[in-house]
This record gives structure tokens, sequence and C-alpha cells, in this order.
């Protein structure tokens, strides 16, 4: 089986990092991009027209094939105008794609909304793509870890007693 690359691996080749290859899988698929040149992710838009019924669920085609090379992953995000506007999100937020993935990214969406359907077309923005290192990591058994002020306090615990 081969080793996970160091993130040295994946040097930044280019006047703008890393090149991805991006395979268009039909006619309504669309190239990730991003709004503004400092955006840290890329919109991906759906590549199909569908209804997703308040409190259901859909799984969405985006048209789009990524090369990711060992050593970068990218997830799958909700966007917030669309959280906002219409209770829209993504059920796995984020969606992992491992750099040995070739097949569509498909998007499942989901509709918090109790009254109004929420119709996708061709072309909506419907999702963000984030790009990122990975670091190769070994794990190895112990019976005891480290101590920290934390320790083992867990949900709410950074609120110190303090309502929200």
């Amino acid at each position: 089986m081969p080793v996970s690359p160091e993130p040295a691996d994946v040097a930044l080749d280019g006047p703008h990092g890393v090149t991805v290859p991006v395979r268009l899988l039909g006619v309504s698929a669309r190239l990730p991009e991003r709004a503004y040149e400092h955006d840290a992710a890329y919109d991906l838009h759906a590549a199909e027209d569908l209804v997703i019924e308040p409190l259901g669920r859909a799984v969405v085609g985006t048209g789009v094939a990524l090369g990711l090379p060992p050593g970068l992953a990218a997830l799958t995000l909700p966007r917030s105008g669309l959280a906002a506007r219409h209770g829209i999100s993504i059920v796995n937020a984020p969606g992992l794609i491992d750099p040995g993935y070739r097949g569509e990214v498909r998007i499942i969406l989901l509709n918090t909304d109790r009254d109004e359907a929420f119709r996708v077309a061709v072309g909506d923005r419907i999702a963000q793509l984030l790009f990122l290192p990975l670091t190769r990591v070994d794990l190895a058994a112990t019976d005891e870890l480290d101590e920290t002020e934390r320790g083992p306090l867990g949900f709410g615990s950074s609120g110190r007693g303090e309502r929200a």
C-alpha cells in the first residue's frame, strides 16, 4: 500500500499554487469559481434542475470530477446565503473528497424550511469547495495522554459556566 506523501510533495508549483484538473461531465457542468480574488473557497454549481420539498433532501450533481493529487483533499461546505435566505444546508457538511476519488462531486442538500419547497436550477451556486493540504499522521496507541488545561471538558466547556 502506498504511503501518503508528506505535505512538501504538494508544492506550490505555479504562481497561484497547485493546479487541479477538473473534468466537466456534461453540457450543463461549470468549472468551480471564486467570486472574489481572495476568496478561500470555490463556488460549485448545480448541473441539474430539481425541487427539494420542505424538510426534504436531495443529492444534486455538479457535473464536475476532480483530479486531486496525492496530498490534497477538498471539502464541500454550505453557502451562507442559501442558509440565511432559504434554510438550505448540506447534510454531511463538510463533505470530504479524497485525492483518489474521480467520480462526480455530488452535494446532499437539506431544505430545513417547514413550509416552502426550494427549487434548484442548472447553474445555481449550491455549495463551496475548499482545498486542503494533507499531513501524514502516524497513530500510536497509548495508555495515557499528556495533561492540558482543558482536559476532558467537552461540549460548552469554553463558556466556563457563562450563559451563551
